[in-house]
C-alpha cells in the first residue's frame, strides 16, 4: 500500500504542531521559506508514513493531505 503526505507549502505557517503529532517523526521544519516568509514543514521519508493522518488533524491551517 502506498501512503502519501502532501504539504501545501504556501499555506503552511511553520507552527510545527504536525512534527510533534507524527508517530513516525518523518515531518521536520524546512530550511527554505515560502512566499509568506514561513519555514514550511517537509516530509523526510514518504515510505515510513503509516497514513494515520495525525499530522493533518493537528494542522490548524489544513495545509496537509494524507492519502493511502
Amino acid at each position: 500500500m502506498i501512503q502519501r503526505v502532501t504539504i501545501f507549502e504556501e499555506i503552511c505557517k511553520g507552527c510545527g504542531l504536525c512534527t510533534t503529532a507524527c508517530p513516525q517523526k518523518i515531518l521536520v521544519m524546512g530550511k527554505h521559506m515560502n512566499s509568506k516568509g514561513y519555514h514550511p514543514v517537509i516530509v523526510t521519508d514518504q515510505s515510513l508514513c503509516i497514513s494515520c493522518a495525525m499530522c493533518a488533524r493537528m494542522c490548524p491551517d489544513v495545509a496537509i493531505k494524507v492519502e493511502k
